[in-house]
């Protein structure tokens, strides 16, 4: 039988959590198909242990990552520590240095979830945003000069490389030839004058190199109100750091809760192990109750399946989150409901 080594980092807060519902719902599916899973937890890899030691994992953690198949992330973040501290401490350094350079958060109203958004129906929004991970607006070039002086001032350079756009931008297109759709790409090229024209530029080349991939453009502004207008008519959208972090965050809302969201820290070449997180953070003011939503570490427990080689098990994940949205009264409070992180992974595990 096949034992995938799985990475566990439950970090902080509600990480801890709504980790074990994952892994219950994915030792449920792997016996039931023949494959197992051997799990390797860092369980003070944290903010924690940064208040304790001055960092948020050993100076060796890629190495003691490296050998594993798949990541499994709960959430990075606490108070008492600057969140630039806590993400470039962690989350940041395992992307990076694992060329980890898809971001891929899908973005679906389940029946039994009811959008705040009128027109947002089931059935009807079922889409991806294809996030540009590691470099863009995000990157490590820039600094701080006279600080504490009334001249103070702060530089942060963005970095748009070929090399990096034109990856990402391939897999949004070979995404949306799998699933028979288009792609949608954010810009901003009227207002940022080097690097968003240069991203136009590039999609532009990766679009005559797919023919057979229909696609379109939208400035970020304008993307982001036709997102609540009409979020049915979107496939892929494929957007720089920046622009792709925001827009998952706000499709989630759309979708009725940043809690069911998951995301998927994708080395597509398979050369490093991909992580699996969900999107919601570390949710402090709950933490410790027992009432976190472990959907969002469920389904991306359902997306690491796909990517180990196992769709067809990811797939029976995903239909039993459907199941007890749409057929049962069992939700989380961020859904509605009285539910505990415990009652409702049992009874997600009984339809799975």
């Amino acid at each position: 039988m096949t034992n995938h080594r799985i990475a566990l980092i439950p970090g902080d807060g509600i990480g801890a959590e709504v980790l074990p519902p994952a892994q219950q719902a994915l030792d449920a599916v792997g016996s039931r198909h023949g494959f197992g899973f051997h799990y390797i937890a860092y369980d003070d890899w944290s903010c924690e242990r940064y208040l304790r030691e001055g960092t948020m994992m050993p100076e060796d953690g890629l190495d003691q990552l490296r050998d594993k198949d798949a990541i499994l992330l709960g959430a990075v973040g606490y108070p008492g520590v600057p969140d630039h501290v806590s993400l470039w401490g962690l989350l940041i350094p395992i992307r990076r240095g694992f060329r980890q350079y898809v971001n891929l958060r899908p973005i679906r109203v389940f029946e039994g979830i009811d959008s705040p958004v009128r027109d947002a129906v089931a059935g009807e929004v079922d889409f991806v945003v294809v996030r540009e991970n590691v470099e863009g607006e995000y990157s490590e070039i820039g600094g701080r000069l006279n600080r504490g002086f009334p001249e103070e001032m702060a530089v942060q350079e963005a970095v748009f490389t070929r090399a990096g756009v034109t990856r990402v931008l391939d897999y949004a297109f070979d995404l949306a030839a799998q699933r028979g759709g288009k792609v949608t790409s954010a810009t901003k090229s009227n207002g940022i004058v080097h690097t968003m024209p240069f991203w136009d530029e590039l999609v532009a080349e990766r679009a005559a190199a797919h023919p057979q991939v229909g696609w379109d453009q939208e400035h970020i502004d304008a993307l982001a109100a036709k997102f609540v207008l009409d979020p049915a008519r979107f496939d892929v959208v494929v957007a720089s750091n920046l622009f792709g972090d925001i827009l998952s965050d706000l499709a989630a809302a759309v979708a009725g809760s940043i809690g069911i969201a998951p995301a998927a820290n994708l080395n597509p070449e398979r050369e490093f192990p991909s992580m699996f997180e969900p999107v919601h953070g570390s949710a402090p003011d709950i933490a410790g109750q027992g009432i976190a939503n472990p959907l969002g570490a469920i389904w991306s427990a359902a997306m690491m399946l796909d990517h180990l080689g196992h769709p067809e098990a990811g797939k029976e994940v995903t239909d039993a989150i459907a199941a007890v949205l749409a057929k049962t009264d069992v939700r989380t409070p961020d859904l509605g409901g009285t539910a505990t992180t415990a009652e409702f992974t049992d009874k997600l595990l009984e339809l799975l």
